[in-house]
C-alpha cells in the first residue's frame, strides 16, 4: 500500500518527516509530527492543502504558547506558519493588518506606534494572531472579538476565505468557525481608536509590569491552564484545593500563579496532562466545579 507521505504535493516551502515538535511549544514537551510543513506564503499553503489526500489530518501550530503535544506525537500534517505570514501593516481609519504568525505582543506594539489604541491588551497575550483568531484570545477585560474586523484563512480544499467578526462566532476563549476544524488562519484585520503613541505605550508598559509581577512568564509554561468558570477564578480553585507548587512528576502548578502549569525541566507531556486531570478531579470533588481546559491538548498518547 502506498504511504500518503510518499505522495505529498510539490511546494516551495519546507517539508520535514517525523519532525520533533517539543522545540516549537512553550512547554517543551511532546512527540513528533508525521509531517511538518512550513509554507512559503498563502498561495503555497493553498497549493499544499488542495493537493493533500483529504483523509490526512491537518493541524496548525502557532508559537505553541497554549498547546500541549502528547508524547506519541501528532498524526498527519502539522502546518507551522513562518516569515511569509509575519507582515504587519497599519491602514486607514485606525485599522491594522497582521499575518497569523505575528506575535500578539508585536501586533500591540505596532498598533501603538501607529497611534491605534484598543489593542494594548495583546501585549499580555502569549500567542500569535492565528491563535488569537482560534481562541478569541484576550486578557484584562478585552478580547479579540472586541477589535477584529475580519479574519483570513485557507480551508482544507485550498480555498482562500474571509470571515467577518460575526461569522467567526466568538464566545469565551472560542471561535465557532475555528472549532469546525476546516480552517488555517493566515492573517486578520483589526480596528481600534485614535490616540497618541506615547499614551498607548504607557498603557502597554502597565500591562507588562502587571503580567511580570503576577505570572511565571520566564518558566516553561502554557499560560492559563483552565478557563475561568462563571463567577469564579480557576487559580483560586486550584489554590484552594491545595495544588499550588505541588510537584507531580516533573510538573506543577506555579507558586506564583496557581492556574499556570509548569514543566520544571524533566516533565513529560503525560506528567503535565496527568497533573491537570488530577487537579480537575480534585476541584470537582471538593467544590463541585468542572474546570475546562484552556490549553489545547493534541496528539497521541505514548
Amino acid at each position: 500500500m502506498t504511504n500518503w507521505r510518499d505522495q505529498l504535493p510539490a511546494v516551495r516551502g519546507r517539508i520535514e518527516l517525523d519532525a520533533p515538535l517539543a522545540p516549537y511549544t512553550w512547554l517543551r514537551v511532546g512527540g513528533p509530527a508525521d509531517v511538518l510543513f512550513v509554507p512559503e506564503d498563502e498561495d503555497d499553503l493553498a497549493t499544499f492543502l488542495s493537493g493533500l489526500d483529504g483523509s490526512v489530518p491537518v493541524m496548525a501550530l502557532g508559537v505553541g504558547s497554549n498547546t500541549l503535544v502528547r508524547d506519541g506525537g501528532i498524526e498527519g500534517v502539522v502546518v507551522r506558519l513562518g516569515r511569509g505570514f509575519s507582515k504587519v501593516e497599519a491602514r486607514a481609519n485606525q485599522a491594522i493588518y497582521a499575518g497569523a504568525a505575528v506575535p500578539d505582543a508585536v501586533l500591540a506594539r505596532e498598533a501603538g506606534k501607529a497611534g491605534i489604541a484598543g489593542l494594548e491588551f495583546y501585549r499580555g497575550v502569549p500567542g500569535s494572531v492565528g491563535g488569537a483568531c482560534v481562541m478569541n484570545a484576550g486578557c484584562y477585560g478585552a478580547e479579540t472579538k472586541d477589535v477584529l474586523v475580519e479574519a483570513h484563512a485557507v480551508n482544507r480544499s485550498g480555498d482562500k476565505v474571509t470571515l467577518s467578526n460575526t461569522q467567526m462566532g466568538f464566545t469565551y476563549r472560542k471561535s465557532a468557525a475555528a472549532a469546525a476544524g476546516d480552517l488555517i488562519f493566515t492573517g486578520a484585520l483589526f480596528r481600534g481608536s485614535s490616540d497618541e503613541p506615547a499614551a498607548v505605550a504607557a498603557r502597554m508598559d502597565e500591562i507588562t509590569a502587571r503580567r511580570e509581577a503576577s505570572q511565571p512568564i520566564r518558566e516553561k509554561t502554557g499560560g492559563s491552564t483552565f478557563k475561568n468558570p462563571p463567577g469564579d477564578s480557576s487559580w483560586r480553585l486550584v489554590d484552594a484545593a491545595g495544588w499550588r507548587g505541588k510537584l507531580f512528576g516533573g510538573a506543577m502548578f506555579s507558586e506564583k500563579h496557581a492556574n499556570f502549569l509548569i514543566n520544571t525541566g524533566e516533565a513529560s507531556s503525560a506528567d503535565l496532562e496527568g497533573l491537570g486531570e488530577a487537579v480537575r478531579a480534585d476541584v470537582r470533588a471538593k467544590f463541585g466545579v468542572d474546570l475546562e481546559w484552556e490549553i489545547k491538548r493534541v496528539g497521541r498518547a505514548k
